[in-house]
């Protein structure tokens, strides 16, 4: 009984952790558009960059998916857009939590 007690305890713990880790839609989009990220991307649709939408779908499941996404908005890779080579310019924060909340939710779509 004290082993099922603890379980739910912990199970209980575990569900409010995720409650106060949501992410905040808001300040994600706020960041996006401050870093002109909405100037290549877009929500549903292809502009230069692939639709948030589509980049939450190519991701989905993959274990390593926030890491390589938070690595591509700040370390500048080279992309290619209409055959030509171009720095993927990177996001206007340095703010370690702002840049995961914003990840998370295009990983969210």
């Amino acid at each position: 009984m004290k082993i099922l007690s603890t379980l739910l305890v912990a199970a209980g713990l575990m569900t409010a952790s995720v409650a106060f880790a949501a992410v905040d839609a808001d300040a994600a989009q706020a960041l996006l558009k401050k870093s002109d990220c909405m100037k290549c991307h877009a929500l549903d649709k292809k502009k230069d960059g692939p639709a948030y939408k589509e980049v939450a779908k190519k991701y989905k499941g993959k274990a390593d998916a926030e890491d390589k996404m938070i690595k591509h908005v700040t370390q500048s890779p080279m992309i290619e857009i209409d055959g030509k080579k171009e720095e993927h310019k990177s996001v206007k924060t340095k703010d370690a939590a702002e840049i995961k909340n914003m990840v998370q939710w295009i990983l969210s779509l």
